[in-house]
């Protein structure tokens, strides 16, 4: 997978826009982040789905707790369709902050995403399901023909990862530092070693939040907000895998969580930028995705791209080139 991530944080017209952008630089799969706060990630895809030709489109990440699971098999079945089979799900338990600002228990988070995966597979091969477990569905089906979807699960512990290389298509690995992927590679190992043959092939994506300009500055400066909320949840050992203080940490998540990014974000510090994101120059960037790629077997420059979205997306698709053909 060559993968880009757009959070729906401008107009549709300009994420559409975006979106062709990168299907002519060449990224073969394009994920829109899921956020209640941020425009809707299925109408972003549909508007992108109607502008392009080959790029696989889907949610990155989406999470089964705002929206029924089986609700949510059916809106990316709905991008399926539009796109004329390129649809991809991105599944995850979601951001705890962001579910907590509506109310939003996130209970048993591996078993509810583990559960959403298999529903709705069976629903896309056209089956009526009834489940009991941390949701429930009675006979419920879709009244259209889906096919096969392949779904990535977006993990950063160590369960999860064990699940996704144990049970699903593949991986999304929230992380960007070669320290996280060579951690998460043993725990993903594990995994696969479980894994049924009858699965097929696993592929373990790095989804890094990525930061290009010719200003390794500027890039740097550009990287502060999803460091912030990268750093805000971020697990203890996580933390302390990188040095960085917890109180500092957890201070930058109890200001996102009160609406006060502006302060989470001025509290960010280099060493947060340095473990929680890949930026500088295209340079820096291109030395960066190589050395985790050491470890994973693909990549998706995730959030923010760049203090310009337009540019980064042909400076990030340069640095992969520079990349990907060495391997």
């Amino acid at each position: 997978m060559r993968g880009i991530e757009l959070t729906p944080e401008d107009p549709v017209s300009e994420l559409v826009e975006l979106g062709g952008q990168a299907e002519q630089a060449g990224f073969d799969t394009l994920f829109a982040s899921s956020h209640y706060n941020n425009r809707d990630p299925f109408t972003v895809l549909s508007g992108i789905a109607a502008e392009t030709d080959d790029i696989r489109l889907g949610p990155g990440v989406v999470n089964p707790y705002e929206t029924h699971p089986i609700t949510l098999a059916s809106q990316v079945a709905t991008i399926h369709e539009a796109s004329n089979g390129r649809g991809i799900c991105g599944l995850g338990a979601g951001d705890r902050s962001t579910l907590q600002n509506l109310g939003i228990d996130r209970d048993r988070p591996l078993r509810r995403v583990l559960e959403t995966m298999k529903v709705s597979k069976r629903l896309w091969a056209g089956e009526r399901v009834t489940h009991d477990g941390t949701f429930v569905a009675e006979d419920a089906g879709l009244n259209y023909a889906v096919g096969e979807i392949p779904v990535y699960i977006g993990a950063q512990g160590p369960h999860m990862l064990r699940m996704s290389a144990k049970h699903a298509d593949g991986a999304l690995v929230n992380a960007s530092h070669p320290r996280d992927f060579s951690w998460a590679d043993e725990r993903i190992s594990e995994g696969l070693s479980e894994r049924p043959d009858h699965r097929g092939e696993f592929d373990f994506a790095a989804y890094a939040s990525v930061s290009v300009a010719e200003d390794g500055d500027e890039a740097r400066e550009a990287a502060r907000p999803p460091v912030a909320f990268i750093a805000g949840g971020a697990a203890k050992p996580v933390l302390d895998r990188h040095g960085i203080d917890r109180e500092r940490a957890e201070a930058i998540g109890k200001k996102i969580g009160a609406g006060k990014f502006t302060a989470a974000f001025e509290t960010v510090t280099p060493k947060m930028i340095d473990a929680f994101c890949i930026a500088g120059t295209p340079a820096t960037v291109a030395d960066r995705i190589d050395a985790v790629l050491d470890y994973a077997d693909s990549f998706v420059a995730g959030s923010p791209l760049g203090p310009d979205r337009s540019g980064a997306i042909s400076l990030v698709a340069a640095a992969l080139d520079r990349t990907y053909p060495e391997r």
